[in-house]
């Protein structure tokens, strides 16, 4: 037992200190945000599941590459929480609750939505560039798939979870996630693996970015003799 559990606490120790520490100071206190999702999920699932809701939710959260990018820029937030309707709502609830609370807790909430949008971001910008390059290029895509309603919190989801394994250290945690989108693809060809990989590549170059950030703070402040130490969550 103690051959899995010592990787096992040298993967995952670092994130799961920093997740109990926050839920011991403020227990759910600690994820307003991540509770406030899910419970706007919900309400957008019941609500497109409705005669009188389901033109209201496409309005305002519905995406499609074929639409205009200024509309779509405008509903890219809200289609976060808009649950894909051939896919179980109880999926998209789970993956906000779990990955959106832990990314609340180790990185704040506004740090979780801006990670959360540029993968999602990523992934609407890049079937509109498939699209253009045409499904006889390596990166592209058919025409058609310029109508799908692309909505839900998957892009999101990979993309917190793959900044989050990067930030503590989960190296193999996140080898298995890209792993697995990759797989996704090469089995199921389809959009919303492909924007997956799309969520994945902006993701880790935010997380460069931040990671040069805090080398040159690090760095500044090491020369100015402030000996401060590195940031943590």
């Amino acid at each position: 037992m103690s051959r899995l559990a010592r990787p096992a606490r040298a993967e995952w120790g670092p994130l799961y200190r920093a997740v109990r520490r926050g839920l011991a100071r403020r227990r759910w206190r600690a994820v307003p945000m991540t509770l406030g999702a899910v419970c706007l999920t919900a309400l957008l699932q019941f609500a497109q599941n409705r005669p009188w809701g389901f033109g209201a939710v496409r309005v305002l959260g519905s995406v499609r590459a074929e639409d205009p990018l200024w509309l779509a820029l405008l509903r890219t937030p809200l289609s976060v929480y808009v649950p894909a309707l051939d896919l179980p709502v109880w999926g998209a609830l789970a993956q906000i609750l779990v990955v959106f609370g832990i990314a609340e807790i180790c990185l704040g909430w506004w740090r979780t939505l801006v990670i959360g949008y540029v993968a999602t971001l990523a992934g609407t910008l890049y079937a509109r560039a498939g699209i253009a390059l045409g499904p006889d290029r390596p990166l592209g895509l058919p025409r058609a798939d310029a109508l799908i309603v692309d909505t839900g919190p998957s892009a999101a989801v990979v993309g917190l979870a793959v900044f989050l394994a990067l930030r503590y250290r989960a190296y193999a945690t996140a080898g298995l996630v890209v792993a697995a989108m990759v797989a996704e693809v090469g089995v199921k060809d389809n959009l919303a693996g492909k924007e997956h990989l799309a969520a994945i590549a902006a993701v880790l170059a935010l997380y460069g970015l931040s990671a040069l950030r805090h080398r040159r703070s690090v760095r500044a402040g090491a020369g100015s003799g402030s000996g401060l130490p590195p940031i943590h969550s």
